[in-house]
């Protein structure tokens, strides 16, 4: 069988190969504390399973139209003014199958073959590959701690090229759990735009970002409403396989991403949308609310635990739920680093490679999505294992 040269460029995605490496050290009979995955140990919230609960009676469970159900758009909408600061008309809500395919639909209607693409290095390394599905030819940005592992308006503007059609960008990031400050996002989005550029911002962690010094995190729709802001149901409401997200996407691109919707997956599942409306309730807010609280105690147990066994962690986070760990001087690479601490430590990581060229062998990415009584676990293992390198 012949495959497409796209399939076979398409690198594996670690997390999950060592995912797998660690699924079968578990079948063995060993305990393995996995750290490489970005999902929420404490499931979906109640309300929304009782709510599954209830509607799964037999009833018919139809198709919804491309774009969601109409009240889960409006909520979407009323929660990103309540939240994040943004006005928008829920006719600009596009609710999708997971904040992936708000990608996939964005990369199918903005990018031509030959456009380049400009992306951060480190970054989440799927958004290359939704890019390069539709022809487009990615320029890895590399980032340095010093820039909190982010880019900025000048560093765009230093590298637009007549080729240049667009940039997609990640606050807070995976893998490094870093944000771009509100005032450099608008003065990025703006650079682009002046340049006639579409911007694609991924704002699937916001809701887990830390407060600043004006309040709240905002969303760039409240400033940029030319800009494609892509949301998730599995971050901050922990909705991870239940396959929800949005996106708030510029009036003339509605219509573009619902014949996009049509065909491609015909709409996102019905029983997640109608569970989903739960989310906006005041008992389930109080639950997010509360993990998001819990998430920055696990933060600190981990960045204390990483600099007490003498790993380095050059950003301090403040969103997502991910550490960028510099094992330079363990005298291993990030990759020897993971293998060795999933066969000798039990712990699973994820190494820098995943994530792009700069620092691919310097930096290893730790989730702290994990219970504490695992992190906890983890970091002693690794203590042990630094002892013996």
């Amino acid at each position: 069988m012949r495959f497409s040269r796209r399939a076979e460029a398409v690198t594996p995605f670690y997390a999950m190969e060592f995912g797998k490496h660690a699924a079968a050290l578990e079948a063995s009979g060993v305990h393995v504390v996995k750290l490489n995955i970005g999902e929420p140990d404490f499931g979906a919230p109640p309300a929304f399973l009782r709510e599954i609960r209830r509607i799964s009676d037999g009833r018919p469970l139809a198709y919804t139209g491309a774009l969601g159900l109409d009240e889960l758009r409006a909520a979407i909408a009323r929660f990103t003014a309540h939240r994040f600061g943004a006005d928008v008309s829920p006719d600009r809500v596009v609710v999708t199958t997971g904040a992936s395919a708000a990608l996939l639909l964005s990369c199918a209607a903005l990018i031509d073959p030959g456009d380049e693409v400009l992306v951060g290095d480190p970054s989440y390394p799927c958004n290359r590959r939704f890019a390069e599905s539709f022809g487009g030819r990615v320029r890895l940005l590399p980032t340095t701690p010093q820039s909190r592992f982010q880019l900025d308006a000048d560093t765009i503007e230093r590298n637009w090229s007549g080729a240049t059609r667009g940039v997609m960008v990640a606050t807070p990031s995976n893998p490094t759990g870093t944000s771009i400050p509100y005032d450099e996002l608008v003065r990025l989005c703006g650079t682009v735009a002046d340049r006639g550029g579409w911007r694609i911002v991924d704002e699937i962690y916001l809701g887990l970002a830390d407060d600043g010094p004006d309040g709240p995190p905002r969303s760039i729709a409240a400033d940029d409403p030319g800009a494609v802001v892509v949301g998730s149901f599995s971050k901050y409401f922990g909705m991870t396989g239940w396959r929800l997200g949005w996106a708030i996407v510029p009036e003339a691109m509605v219509p573009v991403a619902e014949r996009l919707g049509q065909n491609y997956y015909i709409c996102p599942p019905t029983p997640s949308q109608v569970a989903a409306l739960t989310c906006f309730e005041t008992e389930t807010l109080a639950v997010a609310e509360d993990r998001r609280a819990q998430f920055a105690a696990r933060r600190t147990r981990v960045l204390d635990g990483l600099q007490r066994i003498g790993l380095d962690v050059p950003v301090r986070p403040d969103g997502a739920f991910y550490v960028y760990v510099d094992v330079g001087e363990t005298g291993l690479t990030a990759t020897e680093f993971c293998e060795v601490a999933l066969a000798r430590a039990h712990v699973a990581l994820t190494p820098g490679k995943d994530f792009g060229e700069a620092g691919a062998e310097q930096f290893v990415r730790l989730s702290y999505a994990a219970a504490e009584d695992d992190l906890d676990s983890a970091i002693e293992r690794l203590g042990d294992l630094l002892a013996t390198l």
